[in-house]
């Protein structure tokens, strides 16, 4: 029968990614309870880029405060600013290649 104690340790990855291409990832096992905050500090993210001191971070794709605890498995992820704003890049593209139009098969 499993315990219902939760575990006394997380395992938890930081994800940071400072340019297209590249992923600085870390893999943690630290002592529960853990802060968003404190999986950052300890994954030594902010030494190797110090940019990230600055910017905004969360769990799974979810912008979190710092001090929001994590469960065993979370990712936590440092959000960089967009380049392009999505809606523009989808225009540049559309402007680009022309209108796409759908071919129907015949029958």
């Amino acid at each position: 029968m499993e315990s219902a104690e939760p575990a006394s340790s997380l395992r938890i990855e930081v994800v940071y990614s400072p340019r297209a291409g590249e992923v600085d990832r870390t893999e943690l096992v630290l002592q529960a309870p853990v802060t968003l905050a404190e999986a950052l500090a300890a994954s030594g993210l902010a030494q190797r880029h110090p940019e990230v001191r600055d910017l905004p971070a969360g769990i799974w794709g979810r912008a979190q405060d710092p001090a929001t605890p994590l469960r065993d498995r979370d990712r936590v992820e440092v959000y960089r600013p967009l380049v392009v704003d999505p809606k523009e890049a989808r225009r540049l593209r559309y402007r680009r290649q022309g209108k796409v139009t759908a071919r129907s098969s015949p029958r």
